[in-house]
């Protein structure tokens, strides 16, 4: 088997998807979880202006109104958690995202206080951290809060990542790649477009040009630009497509390079 060919079915990428079929697929997941969890009531999700976390929260929203309307129960609630870092640029399609999702409820939680003051703390012992660290910094932070907020509430964290992000490890190990369930790990970004299309989000969030945003010298830098490969090329990739091998050999390098972080925590009784 092909190395491409093992990367799809690890990562169970359809070439097709049916818009009902599966995000019916999602949510009825979700609904058995909660209904199986009974303790369960709240599903967590960090919302930012782009694509991923419109279409989770949509989902999450979805799924919630419809069990509410089967249990009669008005515990059961999504929560939006906004966690910027000082003002963020994108601050209106953030806002165009929840005026979308409609979530029962929003928290905002701004994280530039909570990061400087660890970054202070590090100096303080003699540690100076790089750009890139900070960033990854703020991708825990976020985490660390929707599950405190999780914890507090009896929730989950719904995870945002999707598949084109899984084959190039293009998240923060224990930041936004932790979560309780991943709705649309299965997904690429192309598929995920398709879906919101399909649930009437605004074009804007959905035709958005990707971008971290966790960098404070790179604040614009794009997804594209640091991976060094277009989602559209990893899109055809994942959906069993030919790719030019320079760059299937850009995609196939990133999953080997990042393959620690689709591990759980090893113990030493696993083999190496």
């Amino acid at each position: 088997m092909s190395l491409q060919k093992e990367i799809i079915n690890k990562l169970n990428v359809k070439p097709f998807i049916n818009n009902i079929t599966t995000l019916y697929q999602i949510i009825n997941y979700l609904k058995n979880y909660l209904m199986i969890h009974c303790k369960i009531k709240k599903l967590i999700v960090g919302i930012s202006g782009g694509q991923d976390s419109a279409l989770v929260g949509k989902i999450a929203q979805i799924t919630i109104n419809e069990i509410r309307k089967k249990t009669l129960d008005k515990n059961y609630k999504f929560f939006a958690i906004r966690l910027p870092y000082g003002k963020q640029n994108d601050e209106k399609d953030c806002q165009d995202v929840l005026n979308f999702i409609q979530p029962d409820r929003v928290f905002t939680i701004n994280i530039k206080n909570t990061i400087t003051a660890s970054e202070k703390s590090l100096h303080k012992a003699g540690i100076k951290i790089s750009d890139f660290v900070k960033g990854n910094m703020k991708a825990r932070e976020r985490m660390k809060i929707q599950y405190a907020i999780a914890n507090l509430f009896s929730g989950i964290v719904l995870g945002t990542d999707h598949a084109a992000e899984a084959v190039t490890g293009f998240y923060t190990k224990y930041g936004d790649g932790a979560s309780d369930i991943n709705p649309i790990a299965h997904l690429n970004k192309r598929q995920g477009k398709q879906l919101l299309k399909f649930l009437g989000c605004p074009a804007h969030i959905y035709f958005k040009n990707p971008k971290p945003g966790l960098e404070d010298n790179a604040i614009n830098l794009k997804d594209e630009s640091i991976l060094g490969v277009t989602y559209n090329l990893i899109d055809n990739y994942l959906e069993g497509k030919k790719v030019d091998k320079f760059y299937a050999n850009i995609i196939e390098n990133l999953y080997l390079k990042n393959f620690h972080k689709y591990m759980l925590p090893l113990t030493i009784f696993q083999k190496l």
